[in-house]
């Protein structure tokens, strides 16, 4: 299982519309995505212009694929892209027990 980690630090004030993009972003992933297990947005609590973006992946290959789907290039590079100050991303491997 692949795991992605994102931050968004959003452009001063762009909280809120991020926040509706993100909205439209979930159920076409768990419509669209059957490779993606897990997604989750959560929004700081401290930062109302700071996002942390939990996602998991059975593999690479679900993940590349959910980065080439129309929802993700519309709504994640053409509107929440434009709206941020920086994003981080991390990828990690999920532990077994």
């Amino acid at each position: 299982m692949i795991v992605l980690v994102a931050k968004y630090h959003c452009k001063p004030g762009k909280g809120d519309e991020v926040q509706s993009y993100l909205k439209e972003m979930k159920p076409l992933v768990e419509e669209h995505e059957k490779g993606c297990a897990v997604y989750f947005a959560n929004r700081s609590d401290d930062n109302s212009d700071l996002f942390l973006l939990y996602e998991q992946y059975v593999d690479n290959a679900a993940l590349e694929a959910h980065r080439e789907t129309p929802h993700f290039r519309e709504i994640i590079e053409g509107k929440i892209v434009p709206l941020l100050e920086k994003r981080e991303r991390a990828l990690f491997t999920l532990v077994d027990y």
